[in-house]
């Protein structure tokens, strides 16, 4: 094992991705979210493809997304989720979490 102090075990995570959880505005309607997806697949898919989008689900209270980016930083998953459609005619939020490697294992590495 390695020889990690326990300040180093809780030191600052890399970030190895950012979940963005999609939400519908409030006040928009169904009709208006539906009019778009046609196009907000197709760009999101692309992301897929393109090796940015690395998971995807959907809320199972029917508000939006959530999406798992192999991004480096927040702001890349800012710009990147902002060029979509439904982010461009302002109908849903964002909420950018970065990800990382979970912390507590890094206390299996040190030496009691």
């Amino acid at each position: 094992m390695a020889d990690t102090s326990p300040a180093q075990a809780q030191a600052a995570s890399p970030t190895t991705g950012v979940m963005v959880i999609l939400t519908v505005k409030p006040g928009v309607t169904r009709e208006q979210v539906m009019a778009v997806m046609p196009d907000e697949i197709r760009q999101t898919v692309q992301l897929y493809l393109n090796g940015k989008v690395r998971e995807w689900y959907s809320r199972s209270d029917g508000r939006g997304a959530v999406f798992l980016l192999d991004v480096e930083d927040v702001a890349v998953a800012h710009a990147t989720m902002e060029g979509l459609p439904l982010a461009k005619q302002d109908l849903i939020d964002h909420e950018y979490i970065a990800v990382g490697p979970l912390q507590p294992l890094r206390l299996l590495m040190t030496k009691p």
